[in-house]
């Protein structure tokens, strides 16, 4: 799933409030005990052997009891060398009430947890078989990674990306205040990951400067 699915995705469950979590999960939707050690014999390694992050969907409500499960048996079967990290990707949203300001932290992916992970039998296993997890994103039981601009533009993880243009090609902004304009890459700087680029506005061309994240290439 891209970053797109899970930003629509997103905006369909905010409009249901999100529920507080629970101490303990309805037994409608408890999962049948499984041992998540033995992977099943014979199925072969899931996964290219690197740590790449991934998606994975959780009962709304359900996100930080996930994640402190996850990590709860991570420290039990001592898997930090294949379970690096877990979040659940939080804003800071300013409420008004009553003429008072107030800071109130939201989840910006309501029913998803982002974890990075080296995916073999036995982490595939963990995870998928969390009480609260209903899955990984991708194709049947193979996980999807996200892709590093992905994870760039999520703000999970600061990644170098190596953006395929050259000075003088045309690029669309995909993000910022210019989105859904297009205009002429005149530098790049791939140090900062930034780029210039040259954008009719104002009845001008007026050069703006653009994050890596912000553009994609015209083919």
């Amino acid at each position: 799933m891209s970053e797109t699915d899970i930003l629509e995705k997103t905006e369909q469950e905010e409009m249901v409030a999100e529920q507080p979590e629970q101490e303990d999960m309805p037994a409608e939707v408890k999962p049948e005990h499984k041992n998540i050690a033995s992977p099943l014999e014979g199925e072969g390694i899931r996964g290219d052997g690197q740590a790449r992050w991934y998606v994975v969907h959780t009962y709304s409500g359900h996100e930080n009891k996930v994640k402190v499960n996850i990590e709860k048996m991570v420290e039990t079967r001592d898997m930090h060398d294949v379970i690096l990290d877990i979040i659940v990707p939080e804003e800071d949203r300013i409420e008004v009430k009553n003429g008072q300001k107030r800071v109130k932290k939201r989840k910006m992916f309501p029913g998803y947890v982002i974890i990075k992970m080296i995916v073999n039998n036995e982490s595939w296993y963990l995870v998928r078989n969390t009480q609260g997890v209903t899955g990984f994103v991708g194709q049947g039981s193979d996980p999807i990674p996200l892709t590093p601009e992905e994870v760039a533009r999520m703000g999970i993880e600061k990644t170098d990306i190596d953006l395929d243009v050259e000075i003088g090609d045309t690029v669309r902004v995909i993000s910022g205040p210019f989105e859904t304009m297009m205009g002429e890459v005149t530098d790049i700087n791939p140090d900062k990951q930034v780029l210039t680029v040259k954008i009719s506005a104002f009845g001008r061309d007026t050069p703006v400067e653009l994050e890596f994240t912000q553009v994609d290439k015209m083919l």
